[in-house]
């Protein structure tokens, strides 16, 4: 057996059960097929009690210090977090905050190896970790870490350093690989792994029943995500105002909402336009068996989990054409992409979607090169070879 510890803050909590479901939805599939153990580490940040703060910190105050969560034992230690001025010290802060008790953890208990997601500040805060407590390290990419934060000087450092110190680095995307490869990370020590999808969770339900349940009617295009600037909520709102036969509903929460609904009621979309907040991982299949379609607007993205969610449940997608979208949407089974991030762009990747619309069911079928199985294979291998690398521990 291969006994792993994953440090990463990408991980659920009873608070919030859907944050970085994809880390755990890989490593369930891991444990599940492989003989491989995994003891989480996903540290919450700390903000001081009683004291006003922004939701996205004090949220986490009701997160347990030790959780079951599926197969996984997860502790969450607190880690301090200086918000606005922090991001430069946010992985020596991290170190400071829970290296003690990762100290404790691997004296107690005999590890092979760290498991690391997303590389800052939770990748560069595990090659400190990992080198004082003598555990080679795997690091995975997934998005923002490298298509966006490596813009800042002292960020993409502190990102190149760990990934000089990391034993493997696994992307989701080949367009982080190739990234990471231009930033001067060696290629042989870089392999893309896919994200998947669990076809007991993401199947099609029956489509009238989910529609009735929902409460659709008319063509209805879905837009799943945070309601953040990125996800690109706000130019579907105004894709939509320019296609009077469709509806749209809009599944996530954050700090755009009270701006989306202000734009849906200048852009005069009541009745065409609903808000459903946070929908549940268990719920989600029944929204993409009963949409018409999936938009995603999104300005960046490593492999988005909505989009390989959505087509295994039948749902085609509208997607823009960036970083690893491509690599999910290489066929018109899937949908169609969009190489203008507008409102016209969007509407205009609509209408060429509706003008010959797939069959649900190749869309179903081109979903299943997207299950877990090979990357959960190809994790393993990597696993295995940095076992059996390192050297014997007395």
């Amino acid at each position: 057996m291969i006994k792993v510890l994953t440090l990463t803050s990408l991980f659920p909590n009873s608070v919030q059960p859907t944050h970085g479901v994809f880390v755990r939805q890989r490593l369930q599939h891991l444990v599940g097929a492989h003989d491989v153990a995994i003891r989480v580490v996903a540290p919450v940040p700390w903000y001081p009690p009683f004291v006003p703060g922004p939701a996205r910190y004090t949220q986490y105050r009701g997160a347990p210090d030790l959780e079951t969560i599926g197969p996984f034992t997860v502790s969450h230690p607190r880690y301090v977090v200086l918000p606005k001025v922090g991001m430069s010290a946010a992985p020596a802060l991290m170190v400071t905050s829970i290296l003690p008790f990762v100290r404790r953890l691997v004296a107690s208990e005999r590890f092979d190896l760290i498991d690391s997601h997303y590389f800052y500040p939770d990748g560069v805060a595990a090659a400190w970790i990992a080198a004082r407590v003598g555990l080679p390290l795997v690091i995975t990419a997934r998005g923002t870490d490298i298509n966006l934060i490596p813009k800042y000087s002292v960020p993409r450092r502190q990102i190149l350093w760990a990934a000089a110190k990391a034993a493997a680095i696994i992307t989701v995307c080949d367009a982080l690989r190739d990234e990471m490869i231009g930033m001067g990370v060696a290629a042989a020590k870089i392999t893309t792994l896919r994200n998947g999808y669990d076809p007991s969770a993401f199947h099609p339900v029956d489509r009238d029943a989910a529609r009735r349940a929902l409460g659709f009617s008319g063509t209805t295009l879905l837009s799943v995500g945070h309601l953040i600037e990125r996800k690109g909520h706000h130019i579907v709102l105004e894709a939509l105002a320019g296609l009077p036969d469709f509806n749209l509903v809009i599944a996530g929460s954050g700090e755009m909402e009270a701006e989306l609904k202000a734009r849906a009621r200048r852009l005069s979309l009541d009745g065409r336009i609903r808000f459903e907040g946070t929908v549940e991982q268990a719920k989600l299949k029944q929204y993409y068996s009963a949409a018409d379609a999936l938009v995603l607007a999104s300005s960046r993205e490593g492999m988005a989990n909505v989009l390989i969610e959505a087509i295994a449940c039948g749902c085609p997608v509208v997607a823009t054409s960036f970083w690893g979208t491509p690599e999910v949407v290489r066929s018109r089974q899937a949908g169609v992409l969009v190489d203008e991030r507008t409102p016209a762009g969007i509407a205009d990747g609509i209408r060429r979607l509706f003008a010959d619309l797939p069959e649900r069911s190749a869309t179903l079928r081109y979903s299943e090169q997207f299950r877990w199985e090979p990357t959960s294979r190809g994790q393993l291998a990597i696993f295995e070879a940095i076992k059996r690398a390192a050297p014997r521990r007395a």
